[in-house]
């Protein structure tokens, strides 16, 4: 339990210093996102439902309990979450891209603008993007 803990920690301060660019900066790519729902479709949907709005212990993973859960950590942070534990029945069965395909997804259904490049499969690269619930200000 310690080291989960210390694991949880270094991944929250690694995210909150490293993050350079967050959600709200077009970090995916609209054909990606529809790769992503179409992956999310066969795979995920049983779960979490075909909109994203959860199932019995599977989370929602669209509106404010997700942006709660999320909002200051990184893209990497729940990519990695993905990977470990996804899909309960076959943890591991999702590749790093098809994963990257599904965030993209997820970030569309919540509303996060869509750019011209894909969200890179690397987690290095998505730990330096941090997922924000609100839009932040321009000077």
């Amino acid at each position: 339990m310690a080291l989960a803990t210390v694991i949880l920690l270094h991944s929250i301060i690694g995210a909150q210093e490293g993050a350079s660019r967050t959600v709200w900066d077009g970090v995916y790519s609209e054909e990606q996102a529809r790769r992503g729902k179409e992956k999310y479709a066969q795979i995920c949907s049983k779960c979490h439902a075909s909109d994203l709005s959860g199932m019995d212990e599977a989370p929602a993973l669209t509106g404010g309990a997700f942006l709660a859960n999320w909002s200051g950590l990184s893209i990497g942070d729940l990519s990695e979450r993905v990977r470990i534990s996804m899909p309960p029945n076959n943890k591991g069965k999702l590749t790093r891209q098809e994963i990257a395909d599904v965030l993209s997804h997820v970030l569309s259904v919540n509303g996060f603008p869509s750019g011209k490049a894909e969200l890179d499969p690397r987690n290095e690269v998505q730990r330096q993007i941090r997922i924000e619930a609100a839009k932040p200000k321009t000077n």
